[in-house]
């Protein structure tokens, strides 16, 4: 399976999983000029910016390691912008998860959904 295919599929884990938690899915791979968001989700009142990292199994590590600062720091700049553009404001509540979808040695898909996994104040000064 390419890469591309198994990021596709993660995100549609992903996607399934959050809406049978209740989540509304807004946007799939928002993208402008400096990057992507795979998905973008609402939980109440709560905007939710969401990596997914997929990966086949564990052998080099947690999928959501790979979400490192300046990955964050670009997820902070797309939300500010994505807010700017449908809101005309970043006073929105929002929060960013990382998702991690990977298969155990049994061959079962596992979701992991880190909830606020860093935060917007902080980065985006």
């Amino acid at each position: 399976m390419s890469r591309q295919n198994l990021g596709y599929q993660g995100e549609e884990y992903a996607s399934n999983y959050l809406i049978k938690k209740g989540y509304t899915i807004l946007e799939r791979n928002y993208r402008n000029k400096l990057g992507e968001i795979d998905l973008i989700a609402k939980q109440g009142v709560m905007l939710c910016f969401i990596e997914v990292k997929t990966r086949k199994n564990l052998a080099y590590g947690a999928p959501f390691e790979a979400v490192h600062a300046s990955k964050q720091h670009k997820m902070v700049r797309l939300a500010l912008c994505y807010l700017q553009q449908k809101f005309h404001t970043i006073e929105v509540p929002s929060r960013f998860d990382v998702m991690s979808i990977y298969e155990d040695p049994q061959g079962e898909i596992l979701v992991e959904h880190i909830v606020n996994a860093f935060d917007l104040t902080y980065l985006s000064h």
